[in-house]
């Protein structure tokens, strides 16, 4: 209690709490942004933190984490674009929402949601952090290309109405991720000689190209709409923050159940946000009695993205805290932070600087509150976007969409690739192809190649993804959730052709 209280203290004094406000309306900002993404916004933050006391300046990275996961929620409802690819699933459904003229509503089921995912995040976090992180460790390659072949199979239910064309994406994106070097052995592969495709096709190229760059082209096909000034999106700007809070709160097991989803996954090295944010979804649709309402503007659809992908922040930490080991990219650079200042960290860390941990744990739950309180008040300054007209939003989004894919890695080869990719979006979009699948392939495509390589360079023997229990629950789940999803298909293509016939 007295190391509980000195950790408190620290992170509740007045210069903290100045410098976490700063971060997190940085880390909302810079994840509205596509292509700014939550990684480089700590990055730019890390230094600024060296001259800060550990904890303070670990709290100030923490408030641009939980506030960037939260961030990427404002360009996905208003735009349809998610700003990180934490927020992919969360474009299903807040985007028609507002769409339907309700983009306040859906902003604020957002925000609320993720509020709710963090604080559910920490609470496992202080009491679970230990168990679940030597859990996590000890899976092997053959438990993550399993875990990755569940993960696959939500493709199944993201397909859209016709099933041969979602499979048809998610098998170019999954070819997509296979283009550049060879994760293993560093080799140049299907490159076809040139070299704008030498380094592969970045997701972040990917997520922009496929979703910004086809939604924008796509808004602008009709000259007469733009000559009218025609909004991006309709509706009332009104929040209703209580009224909305209340409906995420009355819906209890999406909530606790997504969060925990995203706890899970979030614990589980190189998994992340984009991974929770599809399962979280996915399981929401699968639960529900309603799920061919999802995709349409559906609150549990925005509950389970948003609740599952900011409770990831609470699970990445728990490795990181309980064994030194990142879960994700910036909970290495957070590892990096603590090292900078002297601190060791591995499975003594809680032992020798117990107040620095539970200083963290305070800085979470503090963090979600300033990201709730600074949404809350720019609320009404997000939603005016909603009344700038697409002759003038369209091309400023599209600079943004540019500088940040540039930015990414310095290549004016990526802006090729950017609009080869936005090209392909465009066309698919035209054509009735579902994006996520496509966009699910390529995150997923090249952690399941180095896990299934590096677990047949362990051992050759393949029977072992059947004999390791964990490995086998995960595609015995993967079985029963493509079983699930098709036969949800095929019934509601038989009901699609009853109503049909019914139709005079």
């Amino acid at each position: 209690m007295e190391m509980f209280l000195q950790g408190a203290a620290e992170v509740l004094s007045a210069p903290t709490l100045l410098y976490m406000l700063i971060g997190s309306i940085a880390g909302i900002i810079a994840a509205a942004i596509p292509g700014f993404t939550v990684t480089m916004a700590i990055v730019l933050t890390l230094p600024l933190t060296f001259a800060m006391e550990p904890l303070q300046g670990i709290s100030v990275m923490l408030s641009v984490y939980v506030g960037g996961y939260t961030g990427g929620l404002i360009s996905a409802a208003l735009l349809g674009i998610p700003g990180t690819p934490s927020a992919v699933a969360t474009t299903f459904d807040a985007f028609p929402m507002s769409r339907n003229g309700e983009p306040g509503r859906a902003l604020s089921i957002g925000v609320w949601a993720s509020f709710f995912g963090t604080i559910i995040s920490t609470l496992v976090l202080i009491v679970a952090a230990p168990p679940l992180a030597i859990f996590a460790v000890r899976l092997g390659p053959w438990e993550y290309f399993s875990l990755i072949v569940f993960a696959l199979s939500i493709v199944a239910s993201l397909v859209g109405n016709s099933l041969q064309r979602g499979l048809i994406a998610a098998l170019i994106g999954l070819a997509m991720s296979t283009v550049g070097t060879d994760p293993i052995l560093g080799r140049p592969r299907f490159d076809f000689g040139l070299e704008v495709l030498a380094a592969g096709l970045p997701f972040l190229v990917v997520l922009i190209g496929i979703f910004a760059i086809s939604q924008l082209a796509s808004e602008v096909e009709d000259a007469r709409a733009i000559q009218k000034g025609e909004k991006l999106v309709q509706g009332e700007i009104d929040f209703k923050t209580w009224q909305v809070m209340r409906e995420v709160v009355m819906r209890p097991v999406n909530l606790i159940r997504s969060s925990i989803v995203g706890v899970l996954i979030g614990a589980l090295p190189g998994a992340g946000g984009s991974i929770a944010n599809l399962v979280a979804y996915d399981q929401a649709k699968r639960a529900s009695k309603t799920p061919d309402e999802f995709g349409k503007g559906i609150a549990d659809g925005v509950v389970a993205s948003e609740s599952g992908n900011s409770a990831t922040a609470g699970g990445g930490l728990i490795p990181l805290i309980a064994l030194g080991i990142p879960g994700s990219a910036v909970d290495a650079i957070l590892m990096a932070s603590l090292m900078v200042h002297g601190i060791s960290v591995g499975p003594r860390l809680i032992m020798d600087n117990a107040d620095l941990v539970y200083g963290m744990f305070v800085a979470m739950a503090v963090a979600s509150c300033m990201m709730l309180v600074v949404c809350i008040v720019s609320m009404r300054a997000f939603l005016r976007v909603a009344e700038v007209p697409k002759w003038a939003m369209v091309p400023v989004v599209l600079v943004c969409c540019v500088v940040g894919a540039f930015a990414l890695n310095n290549r004016v080869t990526d802006l090729y690739l950017l609009g080869a990719v936005g090209l392909l979006g465009y066309a698919l979009r035209a054509l009735d192809y579902p994006l996520a699948p496509l966009v699910l392939g390529v995150i997923l495509g090249p952690i399941a190649e180095t896990n299934l390589r590096r677990a047949l360079m362990t051992d050759a023997d393949w029977t072992l993804f059947l004999t390791r229990p964990v490995s086998l629950l995960f595609l015995i789940a993967g079985l029963a959730s493509v079983a699930w999803a098709v036969r949800s298909h095929l019934k509601g293509r038989t009901q699609r052709q009853a109503q049909k016939e019914k139709t005079p």
